[in-house]
């Protein structure tokens, strides 16, 4: 089929005297789930991010670290897979003698990506109907979703005092008009949610608001039936996207505030006809990502009532004959834990449930080809999470059924220091990401390794699990501060072997004036696979605080087996 497909694209192409065209992951809403999964569709590729070239004599899929390895497992027969930020199209392209002529949809790319991936390498020619819809259309079998609010008591402030501080941050910068592209900004501002997303609740939507507090907002007018009375907002309009630039035209005031990052070439080049663009980041990605006090303490509820649905899965799971036990049966179990909790909705991400060899496959995600029968001597690897009514969960655990060689053992604990000297960071001293993600990587360093991922990123308030602007990395300078919610999630990987990973949410909280990280995740570690005397002082004192906290929290919930299995951790 992918042969099929590839070869109808190449006529397409052809048929535009282009020498090739590109396919993102991203629809036109840039989020991180995406509808309908175009690369997908022409490539096989099943990962989160990434995007595909097809040129006349060749086809490139350009992935990051996390998916190279599943990248040539799903799409490796018919594409030449290239890791980015190694390289880039720019890098690659540097061996035509010609200048190539690619072709992309307008409303897939925004201008700070084409100019990233390409430079000046190559001519850039958008066709404004996508190539990838012409093959194969993907249908939404989804009935109509409407969109609804969330409560001050559950956001913790009210639609028009968010409304109130984002203007002050506009009117600061002298700008008349800003465009809010990314729609899970819009779903913060707003109080507003909805079911877009597989995984995340976004409601797929995007705002203009101007300096005198007028909001436009672009959406499907059949979703909006719910909300039309709810929103307590005097100057707002309900609008649709074919009205787009009839609204821009109609605007006051000379400039118009952009996300470069989220607002499409096409939305910009209609802004441009009438107003002077001005690049700067969305502050609404700021503003969400310290979280208040009535979020912090719902984020706390919703990892509490999680950490207890994991803890009996990891006590369901270590005490399970294994005669019949799959990766998909395992994460089946799981859920099924997860659904106890009548506040439950549905996973924040797809689960990763790898055994043996397939867990060294960061992102790797169990079908019904590549499921694994989970076999006594395998290391598991389970990444997890919930969305719940008020807060989102994501958690990676990494267990064993029997005895482990001291080889695996010594990684796993290189991991679990790493993993410690995060949550123990003195945030007052190490001020962003960059700076921490050096302590996670410490120890693996000193063996000459690493691993290919972040150390953590920013977590939503019943919203994506992946959000930025902070994240633990080594690329990011955002400062950390008060109120911020990061993964803190480093690991080992042996091709072909097994793969370690401990994850855990943490919140930046101050304390007599002095910043520092607190748990969210409650869960237990898998102390079989630790050689303790690997564990310095401070590190074995952390252990024992951390599942002391886990058995007080969850030993009256438990029965009597689980809570003498759980107090044996202590």
């Amino acid at each position: 089929m992918i042969v099929k497909k590839i070869k109808q694209l190449k006529r397409l192409i052809a048929n535009y005297n282009l020498d090739g065209y590109i396919i993102p992951k991203n629809d036109a809403y840039f989020a991180e789930y995406s509808f309908p999964n175009r690369l997908k569709t022409i490539s096989n590729f099943s990962g989160s991010a990434g995007f595909a070239i097809i040129l006349n004599n060749e086809n490139y899929l350009f992935v990051d670290g996390r998916y190279t390895l599943q990248a040539k497992i799903e799409s490796g027969k018919y594409f030449k897979i290239i890791e980015i930020p190694k390289l880039w199209p720019k890098d690659i392209f540097k061996k035509y003698k010609k200048k190539l002529l690619i072709g992309f949809d307008p409303q897939l790319f925004t201008n700070s990506i084409l100019t990233n991936h390409f430079g000046s390498i190559c001519n850039l020619f958008p066709i404004k109907e996508n190539l990838i819809d012409h093959i194969y259309k993907e249908k939404n079998k989804s009935s109509v979703n409407y969109y609804y609010n969330l409560s001050n008591k559950t956001a913790g402030e009210s639609i028009n005092s968010k409304i109130n501080r984002l203007l002050k941050k506009i009117k600061s910068k002298n700008i008349d008009n800003i465009f809010i592209s990314a729609p899970e900004n819009v779903a913060w501002l707003l109080n507003l949610r909805g079911k877009d997303n597989p995984h995340s609740p976004i409601p797929n939507c995007k705002i203009i608001m101007t300096k005198n507090k007028k909001i436009y907002f672009f959406s499907c007018p059949l979703k909006i039936k719910n909300i039309r009375k709810i929103i307590p907002y005097k100057k707002f309009k309900y609008c649709e996207y074919k009205d787009f630039s009839k609204i821009i035209s109609k605007l006051s005031g000379k400039n118009f505030s952009i996300d470069s990052s989220t607002c499409s070439s096409f939305n910009e080049s209609i802004i441009k006809s009438s107003f002077d663009v001005k690049c700067y980041i969305d502050p609404c990605y700021e503003m969400k990502s310290i979280k208040n006090s009535t979020e912090i303490k719902n984020m706390k509820n919703a990892h509490i009532k999680d950490g207890l649905a994991l803890t009996k899965f990891i006590y369901w799971i270590k005490n399970n004959d294994h005669k019949n036990l799959t990766e998909i049966s395992a994460q089946n179990k799981l859920e099924k834990f997860r659904k106890l909790n009548k506040e439950y909705i549905f996973p924040s991400f797809n689960t990763i449930a790898g055994s043996g060899p397939n867990g060294a496959i960061i992102h790797y995600r169990a079908s019904k080809s590549s499921n694994r029968k989970i076999k006594k001597n395998d290391i598991f690897l389970c990444d997890s999470g919930g969305q719940y009514k008020f807060g989102t969960t994501d958690v990676t655990r990494t267990l064993c059924f029997s005895k482990q060689p001291s080889s695996i053992k010594d990684k796993f604990t290189k991991v679990l220091k790493g993993h410690i000297a995060v949550a123990t960071s003195d945030i007052n001293k190490l001020k962003n990401g960059k700076q921490i993600d050096i302590k996670a990587r410490q120890f693996l360093k000193k063996d000459g390794l690493d691993y290919s991922h972040g150390t953590g990123h920013g977590v939503g308030f019943f919203l994506n699990v992946h959000e930025g602007p902070q994240s633990i990395s080594k690329f990011n300078t955002i400062k950390l501060k008060e109120g911020m919610i990061l993964s803190n999630e480093p690991g080992f990987y042996k091709k072909n072997h097994y793969g370690i990973r401990i994850e855990n949410l943490v919140f930046i909280k101050k304390i007599n004036n002095k910043l520092k990280f607190e748990n969210l995740t409650l869960a237990p570690i898998e102390n079989e696979l630790i050689n303790f005397k690997l564990l310095n002082k401070v590190e074995k004192n952390y252990l024992f605080e951390y599942h002391l906290k886990v058995y007080s929290q969850y030993s009256k919930f438990l029965n009597k087996k689980e809570k003498k299995w759980l107090a044996g951790l202590i």
